[in-house]
């Protein structure tokens, strides 16, 4: 069936405004004006960004949805598609960010506006850990595009970590997948866009 809706979430210190995002809207807007796209713009707890995407798609026609995320966004949309039994794709998959952004607790910048500023509390540690579903096969089909030249991210790591998933494993590439523009014909073959 077709996806009718699709919800993008965006990784760490991100937001709608990054490249990936942006140029999936822009793709939708373009190639699939009756599409409804959502970005929402996730707050740092984990616990609260699942509250508020849940809510978001809560009149959502589940088996016309599917999601995309990038980075920790991956890690979020894997637990979506875990709830909504939808489609998903994972552009460069946070695989385990409670250990990985530890040491990232305290006061951080948003990376496409530094003068915002937001805290990283302990307690969103264990909010992370709480959405881990390693070990649990998917609810629905995932795509993984994963570039061997992530500089953030492992990229055997998140290829273990989706041994079921259709993928895309990058040469080099990047964490950011700058190439993003050559991916979109897959996302959306994959997704089968309205």
């Amino acid at each position: 069936m077709a996806t009718t809706h699709l919800l993008y979430l965006h990784g760490f210190r991100s937001s709608p405004q990054s490249a990936k995002a942006r140029r999936m809207a822009q793709h939708v807007a373009q190639h699939h004006p009756g599409l409804h796209f959502w970005c929402p713009q996730l707050p740092p707890s984990p616990r609260l960004a699942m509250e508020q995407v849940a809510q978001g798609i809560a009149q959502w026609p589940l088996d016309q949805m599917a999601v995309v995320g990038s980075s920790l966004g991956g890690y979020y949309a894997t637990w979506v598609a875990r709830q909504a039994h939808c489609s998903s794709v994972l552009l460069n998959p946070a695989v385990n960010p409670a250990r990985d952004l530890e040491r990232y607790i305290g006061e951080q910048t948003a990376w496409h506006q530094p003068e915002e500023r937001f805290f990283f509390r302990p307690e969103y540690v264990q909010e992370l850990r709480a959405l881990d579903l390693r070990g649990q096969p998917p609810a629905g089909p995932e795509l993984a595009i994963i570039a061997k030249g992530d500089e953030v991210l492992d990229w055997r790591e998140m290829v273990a970590r989706y041994p079921q998933a259709r993928l895309r494993l990058l040469e080099g590439g990047d964490h950011a997948l700058s190439d993003f523009d050559t991916h979109l014909d897959a996302i959306v073959d994959f997704l089968e866009l309205a």
